[in-house]
């Protein structure tokens, strides 16, 4: 089946004739775009959703479908609040969650910020590093005890992680100058490394993760661009592409964007997407760093499914949030 998926499949394709009643599935960044459609789908099909945002009054507007969508699939939904630019919000959040003692078949990581201005979170850590990956290590590893035997953490990546890889001696640009792209590339390297670290730790009791790149989408994760500067970057791809004998760049929809999200969650094989980077519904190819591809063409960086490089960005998170997991 899995062969039948690829750049344009959706959401509801992957899903097609499967059933998630009994999954109880927690999607962070359910205010707009991809964590919107991952929460819908899922719900849709039966499973219960927990979405969590940063702004919930956004989040209620935006989810109105999701509600909908799991009453007539026999799913549930409801919202949490993180803001994942504090640990204070992080950790009550996290705190919340295992009082209640409600376990989770899945975790997926969708929340994140794109190209921002240099800038820091509450806790003074540059703004994407700090909440695409350092917010995300601290909840989920405070509520890891929750995801159930078997289960699965997707977090969310990019073919950004090529801009760079991460950087353990200035991860909040005080000594390198800030580029809001180099930043990015950081923190989705980060969140690849994660998954690859993190399904080492637990693969003993079954859980494995993993980590997605949904495509190029208008979703958003692009606010903070100037819309010319969006234009230029398709301009560029575009000249790359017919460089490489490859046709023109197209944007995927939000549901052909959100669906390699949500075939690595629950139809995947666990084994296939363990530790490993996936993209158009299957696992991406390593390449290498000396090789220059466009930035939409498939594949991964060596340095982002690194065992010793994830293990030292474990370490140095830990010291950077001041709190250490088993």
């Amino acid at each position: 089946m899995a062969a039948q998926f690829g750049y344009t499949t959706t959401t509801d394709e992957v899903l097609a004739g499967i059933s998630l009643k009994g999954k109880r599935i927690l999607v962070t960044g359910v205010s707009a775009g991809l964590g919107v459609e991952t929460a819908r789908a899922l719900a849709a099909h039966g499973a219960d959703v927990v979405g969590a945002a940063r702004d919930l009054q956004k989040a209620k507007r935006a989810t109105a479908e999701i509600t909908k969508a799991a009453e007539a699939g026999g799913g549930g939904f409801e919202l949490i609040e993180l803001d994942l630019a504090s640990l204070k919000s992080v950790r009550a959040a996290a705190d919340r969650l295992v009082a209640a003692g409600k376990p989770f078949d899945v975790i997926i990581a969708n929340a994140g910020v794109m190209a921002t201005p240099l800038g820091k979170t509450e806790d003074g850590f540059e703004t994407q590093f700090g909440t695409n990956h350092l917010g995300h290590f601290v909840f989920i590893n405070r509520i890891a005890s929750l995801i159930k035997d078997g289960g699965r953490l997707v977090n969310l990546a990019s073919s950004g992680h090529r801009f760079s890889n991460i950087d353990l001696n200035d991860p909040n640009f005080e000594t390198t100058p800030y580029e809001p792209f180099i930043a990015y590339g950081r923190s989705k390297t980060a969140n690849i490394l994660f998954a690859v670290e993190f399904d080492r730790r637990h693969r003993g009791r079954g859980v494995r993760a993993a980590a997605v790149h949904p495509g190029g989408i208008m979703t958003e994760l692009a606010r903070h661009m100037d819309p010319g500067a969006i234009e230029k970057m398709v301009d560029a791809i575009n000249e790359q592409l017919a460089n490489e004998g490859k046709s023109g760049f197209e944007f995927k929809t939000i549901p052909q964007g959100s669906s390699t999200s949500v075939w690595a969650a629950v139809v995947a094989g666990s084994d296939e997407v363990g530790g490993q980077y996936c993209e158009n519904c299957h696992v991406g190819h390593i390449v290498a760093d000396d090789v220059v591809i466009s930035a939409i063409s498939e594949g991964v960086r060596g340095y982002a499914l690194d065992p010793a490089n994830a293990a030292g960005l474990w370490k140095k998170s830990e010291e950077m949030v001041g709190e250490t997991f088993a």
